[in-house]
């Protein structure tokens, strides 16, 4: 088996285009029914660290410092991006993204993690909503067939936050500083949107690798094996005399 890890957040556009990049790489790969993908959580807009009354032009403007005409220009390109994979976007508005994020770690709890996690990307990016207003979260997860009271009871309360927390945590000690961020069988990393072919690549050179028979190498200084036991039983060396 090999397990895919994926931190990314429901904002990040480069997030959304790396899923598809990811998954046409996965759709030409020989294992994919032995491939299991988990999505981990990570904030760009904590609770509080930007206005949400903002359009994103005007939210990259301020972010990066400079002008609003030039925060259009990187979103038309990276609008082409999205393009190139079959993505249509169509956002202009702030979300924070916690709420998003306990809903989703909810959802996954119900086996529905893939389907809640495309839902909410194709939200923000394709339909222009916020993800971060609990409406809308609730209609989302109520469409995929999630139960609207257990869905009310999570987002009224702090069900979950725990669980984003240890997402969150455990990127800062791998040293994610950035998202998308993929890591294969906990060892591999793969950091950004990379082209398909990058991930096509990727992925048969850890199943090749992680396939092949393991050997290990004896430490032991001496020629003989030590006792040791099996199931036909034990066998104990012969001591030898000087």
């Amino acid at each position: 088996m090999m397990k895919i890890e994926i931190w990314s957040d429901f904002v990040c556009p480069f997030c959304y285009i790396g899923k598809r990049r990811l998954e046409q790489a996965l759709d030409s790969f020989p294992h994919k029914d032995k491939v299991e993908v988990v999505y981990k959580s990570f904030e760009l807009n904590p609770p509080g660290s930007i206005d949400t009354s903002l359009k994103i032009d005007e939210a990259l403007a301020k972010k990066y410092g400079t002008s609003i005409e030039e925060a259009k220009r990187m979103n038309e390109n990276v609008a082409q991006q999205a393009a190139t994979v079959g993505l249509d976007f169509k956002f202009d508005i702030v979300s924070e993204t916690f709420d998003a994020h306990r809903l989703a770690k909810f959802a996954e709890s119900k086996g529905k993690a893939t389907e809640v996690t495309e839902r909410l990307l194709h939200a923000y990016f394709s339909e222009n909503k916020n993800v971060g207003d609990h409406q809308v979260l609730l209609d989302l997860a109520v469409e995929l067939g999630l139960d609207r009271a257990e869905v009310e009871s999570v987002l009224k309360g702090n069900d979950f936050a725990k669980d984003v927390r240890i997402d969150e945590a455990e990127a800062k000690e791998i040293g994610v500083r950035g998202v998308p961020f993929f890591v294969i069988n906990q060892k591999y990393a793969i950091s950004g949107a990379q082209p398909p072919e990058t991930f096509s690549s990727a992925l048969q050179q850890v199943w090749e690798e992680e396939s092949q028979k393991k050997t290990l190498q004896p430490l032991a200084q001496s020629n003989e094996d030590g006792a040791f036991c099996a199931e036909d039983g034990c066998e104990v060396p012969s001591q030898h005399k000087e």
